[in-house]
């Protein structure tokens, strides 16, 4: 099985993601389009990834375009220059994949998307003052309505 994630930079959430048996360019382009539906941003963001083929295609090329993101890509070779990305999956491998054996792929994609709910509810991130990303999320949206007030 193949994962591929979607990371909101801002508050550290997983925002989309993509399980398949294969690292075809829908992998990546399904994780986008999760990750747009459930964020519909202003036109103009910035999607960074790194410089895999399934990321340079046409398919997820066009993709970003047709939501009017921008592409940016690490400098080849160079992996921290995706780190929150990188920080993700070896936070999963460590966390809870390593040494699992698994009976079918259901189950190992069961076991992945209860770890990512745990991510993003539960696990607390230094950056974002020791709390988790939802709760990130939910701090600065009432701060943001407090400002509106």
């Amino acid at each position: 099985m193949y994962l591929a994630a979607v990371i909101d930079l801002f508050s550290r959430q997983v925002v989309g993601w993509s399980m398949q048996p294969h690292m075809q360019s829908s992998l990546v382009t399904d994780a986008l389009k999760m990750a747009w539906f459930r964020r519909q941003p202003a036109p103009g963001l910035i999607f960074h990834s790194d410089r895999g083929s399934q990321y340079c295609g046409h398919e997820f090329q066009g993709t970003l375009a047709g939501y009017k993101m921008r592409s940016s890509m690490s400098r080849k070779g160079n992996c921290w220059d995706n780190a929150p990305t990188e920080s993700l999956w070896g936070r999963l491998k460590v966390g809870r994949l390593y040494g699992q054996r698994f009976a079918t792929r259901r189950q190992a994609m069961d076991e992945v998307i209860d770890w990512l709910t745990f991510y993003n509810h539960r696990r607390l991130h230094s950056t974002l003052g020791y709390v988790s990303p939802m709760q990130f999320e939910k701090r600065w949206d009432a701060a943001q309505q407090l400002k509106a007030a």
